[in-house]
């Protein structure tokens, strides 16, 4: 049983004799007839919006907000309420929602599920560069490669599309157009960080979340500030010592912070190895997108921000974005 069943339970407890005096009707916003879906993270759920684009009837509600992070995340009543009567839960899958299960058992949900991340290639640790920290379903982060993006997108339109015939041509077309300016994404990053010669390519990040990115794109991870793909893990002070050791032999230049993660810990390595940080408006948005307005509010601006602050950190000028991808700055 999971660590965090009794507070799911002790929630949905409370959410039982709420329910018990009221209907589970849905908002006056939303029609009675409404596909309701649920998606678990904030790339998930930006992902299926752009599916849904503006078809009439489709609601979706995100679980997790941003900067939260997606390991820590413990589900209010008011998420196993709309579990509850959700038609349709999309999640990331690969073992990052460790507390999906329990909140599905709680909440009696009995929809569709989509796992978004069907038929992607599973990462594990001695392929991200930290084999002395396995974990059981493997690197859950796909989304950092934007071409396991592409087959999240499709998943969740042929998925979407199956809960709702009526409107899948809707669905697939919204899908087909974001997945071009996915696409589009792609090639930029690659040409951006073609700017630097491989061997300068060297990145040192708060978590190892990263994996995909640096495999896809040709860069050299040399390590994390919490050595595990959790970003609640604690580094012990041997693996402070052997971070610091790393970054002076290889001698990258800088360490980057997570938005959704203290810096505090990014900041000592930093210190300690004697180069940069990146942190505040200048961290990384990884496990989770920023709120609206911020840099990294959707998944395609939050790449672009990460990109251009990783290669301006390598002493390149990023390029102009494709003009198919809109001014994100």
């Amino acid at each position: 049983m999971s660590s965090r069943m009794p507070a799911v339970v002790a929630v949905a407890a409370v959410l039982s004799l709420g329910l018990a005096g009221c209907s589970l009707e849905p908002s006056a916003s939303a029609g009675e007839d409404d596909l309701q879906v649920v998606a678990t993270t904030t790339q998930v759920a930006d992902f299926t919006r752009h599916v849904v684009g503006d078809a009439a009837g489709v609601q979706v509600r995100q679980l997790i907000q941003p900067n939260q992070s997606a390991h820590s995340y413990d589900p209010s009543a008011a998420d196993l309420t709309a579990l509850a009567r959700a038609d349709v839960l999309v999640e990331n899958g690969v073992g990052l929602e460790e507390w999906l299960d329990d909140s599905v058992t709680a909440s009696g949900f009995s929809g569709r599920t989509i796992h978004s991340s069907t038929g992607i290639k599973v990462m594990h640790a001695d392929e991200t560069g930290d084999p002395e920290h396995g974990e059981e379903h493997g690197n859950p982060h796909v989304w950092t490669d934007v071409a396991n993006a592409v087959v999240m997108v499709e998943n969740i339109a042929a998925g979407l599309a199956a809960a709702d015939p009526g409107k899948a041509d809707v669905f697939h077309a919204n899908a087909a157009r974001y997945e071009a300016d996915l696409r589009a994404l792609d090639e930029w990053i690659r040409a951006d960080v073609a700017q630097v010669p491989r061997d300068e390519r060297l990145l040192v990040s708060n978590h190892d979340a990263l994996g995909y990115f640096t495999a896809a794109y040709g860069i050299t991870y040399v390590g994390s500030v919490i050595p595990s793909f959790d970003d609640n893990a604690e580094p012990s002070a041997a693996e402070i010592d052997r971070l610091v050791a790393a970054i002076k032999k290889t001698g990258a230049n800088a360490v980057f912070s997570e938005a959704s993660v203290n810096p505090k810990a990014a900041k000592t390595i930093s210190e300690e190895a004697h180069v940069a940080v990146y942190s505040g408006a200048d961290a990384l948005y990884v496990d989770s997108l920023g709120p609206a307005g911020s840099a990294g509010a959707t998944y395609i601006a939050a790449q672009v921000h990460n990109v251009r602050r990783i290669t301006t950190s390598w002493g390149a000028t990023p390029l102009p974005l494709p003009d198919r991808l809109g001014d994100l700055g």
